[in-house]
């Protein structure tokens, strides 16, 4: 995190959030969401400076905070919006009482929330939502308490109610026994903030994380809390920042979400070569040494374009396999790094260049030749560095996300990267049909990508399988003369 303040923070995706501008952030895996909620985190400070309360509503690392969803779900979609209600009311009083915030709104909010115990004493992301948990599907099971009704103590036959913080709009008569909706002390909590020129950011996070494995609760708990979104867009002093996977938010909307249209703040991340390019150098340029050593004036690199592909390929050979045909180092870098639906990610790409600098220093080590002129890499460190990219994408991204596609995986190893549904179908034993609908499921987890008539798997992955170039023949099938 500390490297990633330096060459990271300045892009125009991270300005814009934080900026304010932006409130739901999507990408690709390893495109740098959880980079730039880190860089908010970190910058809590700067924030605060501005009048923004950052509070994680996810743990950053180790144990997911929804972890409890797993085993218990709600019951339906007005219990998981009312779950997501009521946590980031919880949230919002904990901020209350962290930073000593007092006025009468401030308290009624506190108050509420600490008679219905969602406000525990040791306090952990965890606990917070596993109580609001409790509460939502107590109040669920009980059809008065959902309305805001009465109940009488069995004991002393006195009126009252059984959960002060009604999920819906409470009766007169529960209101005058103290019911309050979750909506109106949403709405005294907004009310508090802007007493206090204060804004409160909920950041989520890692949430792919928290329901992997389980794509319909995943799919159900997203979906309530986009609706809570749009529901609560007018609070403005209450700020939910979502960060969230481009593959899941597909498979939210696939089968129609008609609400998706009315979410405007919102930021996909894309990079261009020319993007990741400027990421390379500002890498580069991060290291006082290589400053040195290339006498150049970082700003005025920065500043332009063409300086920063001077720069880089001064420290860099022009090509990796040399030939007319034969692409640039930058592209190479590029399409070795990216998987099938050909989306540039830098995480792969900051792996790709750790390894390459060990595979260099392996070589200098060993007394190789030294690089031409002032270059630091040489061309066959590049190829060297990239099976261990290619294994930890494979193994510990890939197969971890999808799980049930490994055996298929598997059986391509050591066999060519691009393949017929014929053959396919053969290797693995199962029929045409079967095969399609397991070929459409590795091209939408960026495995395969259509070739002509064939499919091929994309460089990123062939190392880790061994996989051999070219195409399978097949009788049914026309090969592409280029794989």
């Amino acid at each position: 995190l500390e490297h990633l303040s330096r060459y990271f923070v300045e892009t125009e995706h991270w300005r814009r959030v934080f900026d304010g501008a932006v409130d739901i952030v999507y990408g690709p895996k390893g495109s740098g969401k959880s980079a730039i909620y880190s860089l908010v985190v970190k910058n809590e400070s700067v924030l605060f400076d501005r009048n923004i309360l950052a509070i994680p509503g996810e743990n950053p690392q180790g144990a997911v905070a929804f972890q409890s969803l797993r085993d218990d779900p709600p019951r339906d979609e007005f219990e998981f919006i009312s779950l997501w209600k009521v946590y980031i009311l919880t949230l919002c009083g904990k901020a209350f009482k962290d930073y000593d915030l007092r006025s009468e709104n401030c308290q009624k909010v506190v108050d509420a929330l600490e008679q219905a115990d969602l406000l525990p004493k040791s306090f952990t992301l965890s606990k917070a939502l596993k109580y609001a948990l409790d509460y939502v599907k107590n109040l669920g099971r009980r059809v008065e308490s959902v309305e805001g009704g009465l109940n009488v103590d069995p004991a002393t036959m006195i009126p009252g109610v059984t959960g002060k913080i009604s999920l819906r709009e409470p009766s007169a008569a529960a209101a005058k026994l103290g019911a309050v909706s979750i909506d109106e002390l949403l709405q005294t909590a907004n009310s508090a903030l802007r007493e206090q020129n204060l804004t409160v950011w909920i950041l989520l996070d890692r949430l792919d994380v928290a329901f992997s494995n389980m794509p319909e609760l995943e799919a159900s708990a997203l979906r309530a809390l986009f609706k809570y979104y749009l529901d609560t867009k007018q609070l403005s002093s209450i700020r939910p920042k979502i960060f969230l996977r481009t593959d899941i938010w597909r498979d939210i909307v696939k089968n129609g979400f008609r609400e998706a249209s009315h979410l405007e703040r919102t930021l996909t991340i894309t990079w261009r070569s020319e993007d990741i390019l400027n990421l390379v150098v500002k890498r580069l340029l991060s290291n006082s040494a290589i400053v040195q050593y290339y006498e150049v004036d970082k700003d005025a690199v920065l500043a332009r374009a063409d300086k920063q592909i001077d720069l880089f390929y001064r420290v860099s050979p022009r090509q990796v396999d040399s030939g007319p045909n034969k692409p640039d180092t930058l592209k190479w870098l590029i399409t070795r790094t990216s998987d099938a639906s050909k989306a540039a990610a830098p995480r792969e790409l900051i792996h790709m260049l750790n390894e390459l600098r060990n595979e260099q220093i392996k070589k200098l080590e060993r007394g190789d030749k030294v690089p031409p002129e002032q270059q630091l890499f040489e061309q066959t460190s590049f190829k060297d560095a990239l099976p261990m990219v290619s294994q930890t994408r494979l193994e510990q991204t890939f197969y971890a996300e999808y799980a049930r596609l490994k055996p298929y995986v598997e059986k391509l190893r050591e066999k060519r990267a691009t393949q017929s549904l014929q053959s396919l179908s053969e290797l693995w034993d199962i029929s045409e049909a079967e095969t399609s609908t397991i070929v459409a499921d590795l091209e939408e987890a960026g495995f395969l990508e259509k070739f002509g008539k064939m499919w091929r798997v994309p460089f990123l992955y062939r190392s880790a399988l061994d996989l051999v170039q070219g195409a399978v023949e097949s009788q049914d099938e026309e090969v592409p003369t280029s794989v």
